[in-house]
């Protein structure tokens, strides 16, 4: 996991290798940024042992996997998962473990197991997700999973970064039972959370700003990398 207590994390979804080791070029030296966020489309493209190469050829920052979004599939898959994650190279999962207590404890028990972090959430930063907006996931998720997550020895949890009231209620949840929690916050920029905002709601915890488009899509990556890393360390102080 990322040494510092606060920076920006890069989310990696693109489209080649070629884009995706460029970014990491222009970034990995940049203060603020803290490590980066693969996902599926450069796993599926790549695969994930390619994928993690053609980043440790450039930077030895932390790795975490974002399987869009794994942990919803049944306990049994938990052990083969975090093993195969574990040989590509990674160093950390974001999981979702909707799929029930049993889920939470297999993902969280499994990972650590072999040695990676566990990032544990079960809400997405658009208002369909949840029953309230429209959507299909219980309203209370995030509660029971982020419970027993804690219980299982999660220390890391992802958490949507424009909802400043959730996470202020989950991260004072947190404090009370873990010291310096992990916050991973994405949704910033184009989803409407900003990182001084995010990081002012939860005072006391590691943060980190998982950051997309506002990055990859970005006329100069290293630019907007150098202005939100810039922004992370001066709202971590």
């Amino acid at each position: 996991m990322p040494e510092a207590d606060s920076g920006v994390v890069p989310a990696l979804d693109v489209d080649s290798v070629d884009i995706l080791k460029h970014l990491v070029e222009l970034t990995t030296d940049v203060d603020g940024i803290v490590g980066y966020k693969l996902g599926i489309a450069g796993a599926l493209r790549l695969g994930l042992s390619g994928a993690v190469r053609a980043i440790r050829e450039i930077s030895d920052l932390p790795i975490i996997y974002d399987h869009q979004k794994a942990g919803l599939d049944i306990p049994d898959m938990a052990r083969r998962f975090s093993a195969v994650c574990h040989e590509a190279g990674v160093n950390s999962l974001i999981l979702f473990p909707l799929g029930g207590p049993g889920a939470v404890r297999e993902f969280v028990c499994q990972a650590r197991q072999v040695g990676l972090v566990p990032v544990v959430g079960g809400a997405l930063p658009f208002p369909e997700y949840s029953v309230s907006g429209g959507g299909y996931v219980a309203d209370d998720a995030l509660d029971r999973i982020l419970a027993a997550a804690l219980g299982h020895g999660a220390t890391d949890f992802v958490l949507p970064a424009h909802d400043h009231a959730l996470v202020g209620r989950h991260s004072r949840f947190l404090r009370e039972h873990i010291d310096r929690p992990g916050l991973f916050l994405p949704g910033i920029g184009p989803l409407g959370g900003s990182i001084a905002e995010a990081f002012a709601a939860a005072p006391g915890c590691r943060r980190y700003a998982v950051v997309g488009r506002a990055i990859t899509d970005a006329n100069d990556p290293r630019e907007a990398a150098r202005r939100l890393g810039g922004q992370a360390l001066a709202a971590a102080t």
